[in-house]
């Protein structure tokens, strides 16, 4: 499993985003060789926010979890979801699915902003405004 911060800048994700880009990039290169000799496929899943021991270790990873959630058209994917979803890639309906990094992430990993979250924060701007004005 890896994460999304592999790819952009998530603060306080700090060493565990370099170490998801170094996994992703191992399991292209391992995927390659294995393919090759062994006909096997390998694929890393980005998978959304979950809480874990990992997880719990970041500073504001709460908050994070629940911006995801908002941010994502179909919701943050459950630890059960995922479990699921790697079920899938079992099957021979994905078995030409090799050297990936396929994201399980109800959406997040393509989002800028949603309508909840822009809300959100227009509301909270405006009690900011509002703050500033008294």
């Amino acid at each position: 499993l890896t994460y999304m911060a592999a790819q952009r800048v998530f603060p306080d994700y700090n060493d565990m985003a370099d170490n998801k880009a170094y996994l992703e990039s191992v399991a292209r290169s391992f995927g390659y060789h294995w393919g090759v000799r062994r006909k096997v496929r390998v694929n890393t899943i980005s998978q959304s926010p979950t809480m874990t021991t990992a997880g719990s270790g970041v500073k504001g990873f709460d908050g994070f979890i629940k911006f995801a959630d908002k941010t994502s058209p179909l919701g943050n994917a459950t630890a059960d979801d995922c479990a699921n979803y790697v079920i899938t890639l079992f099957s021979d309906l994905t078995r030409r699915v090799t050297l990936q990094n396929l994201f399980h992430d109800g959406g997040f990993s393509n989002m800028g902003v949603s309508d909840a979250v822009m809300a959100q924060f227009m509301n909270n701007d405006s009690s900011n405004e509002a703050g500033e004005e008294a």
